[in-house]
């Protein structure tokens, strides 16, 4: 049996891995991929030590920090269930591979929320995306819409502004709620055109997009656009876990130590009810998480 796994490798898993290791815990880590949400971020302006680094970069960085310690790794694969057993927990992936713990950290993060308009699945990986960072440059010299006005959305365009033509930012509220430097910048760029007030109700074309419906302060209108870029939220990863207690949101629910409602089981990350989603705050959750593990295997007869 294992002293812990960490279920997922971003920010929160990676530095929770790091502590365990260090810490000479007996763990795996199962992720889908290492780096998560990090991979697909823009320009990081405020994660410490680093006044500028790409998303992606950073996500390499961390790989390459992680590779500094030999255990476990389970890259590329999904966690499907963990269930409660007398003596710990049974992580359950997707290729059937069942492993005993005495202890897990859950940092599953979160994953991009679906527009819900027609056409979205027709139209995904064909001119329909959620990640600008991933698909962004393949948009050179062409007209875009993104949807959202969170800071995820603002991020998308101050990528997008760099290679497309055109971007439409489709705002459902009235006013914008993302960052004010990033809305500053956005607003500065001639490139960009602002609609609040607005749903897309439909995304058209035949084998790619060619245009999108909205309604705008309640009047239709289709434009012309050749890929929508969807940016209105995440959701938690947190439907493999079941017995422990979360928030309206489906965000798991922990105290300052990074305990569940359920002994033996942690949780860091965007996966979690702390309020502030940055990497450097979720890097440090990974951190506390795993030092309440230890802590925990220290002071319970397991």
């Amino acid at each position: 049996m294992k002293d812990l796994i960490i279920i997922g490798a971003g920010p929160a898993g990676i530095t929770a891995a790091v502590y365990a290791a260090r810490k000479r815990l007996d763990f795996t880590v199962i992720t889908r991929d290492i780096g998560g949400q990090t991979n697909w971020a823009g320009d990081v302006e405020n994660y410490t030590g680093y006044q500028y680094i790409p998303g992606p970069e950073l996500a390499m960085k961390f790989r390459e920090h992680l590779a500094k310690f030999s255990f476990d790794l389970k890259d590329g694969e999904d966690v499907v269930k963990i269930e409660q057993i007398p003596d710990g927990f049974k992580v359950t992936t997707k290729n059937n591979a069942a492993i005993a713990t005495k202890t897990i950290i859950v940092a599953s993060g979160k994953r991009p929320k679906l527009l819900g308009a027609p056409g979205e699945g027709k139209f995904k990986n064909k001119g329909l995306t959620y990640c600008a960072t991933c698909e962004g440059p393949l948009f050179a010299n062409k007209v875009v819409a993104v949807a959202g006005g969170g800071n995820s959305a603002l991020d998308a365009v101050l990528q997008l502004i760099r290679f497309a033509a055109k971007v439409y930012l489709i705002n459902a509220a009235a006013e914008l709620s993302g960052d004010i430097v990033m809305q500053e910048k956005i607003r500065a760029s001639s490139k960009v055109a602002i609609i609040n007030n607005a749903q897309i109700t439909q995304i058209c074309g035949d084998k790619f997009v060619s245009s999108i419906k909205l309604t705008a302060s309640g009047q239709p209108q289709e434009m012309t656009v050749e890929g929508v870029f969807v940016e209105i939220g995440l959701i938690p990863n947190s439907a493999i876990i079941d017995f422990v207690a979360k928030n309206a949101d489906g965000e798991i629910i922990i105290d300052c130590a990074a305990r569940t409602s359920v002994p033996g089981v942690f949780a860091a990350g965007d996966v979690t009810n702390v309020p502030e989603k940055q990497i450097v705050v979720a890097a440090g959750e990974g951190a506390k998480a795993t030092l309440a593990v230890f802590r925990y295997l220290a002071t319970h007869r397991l």
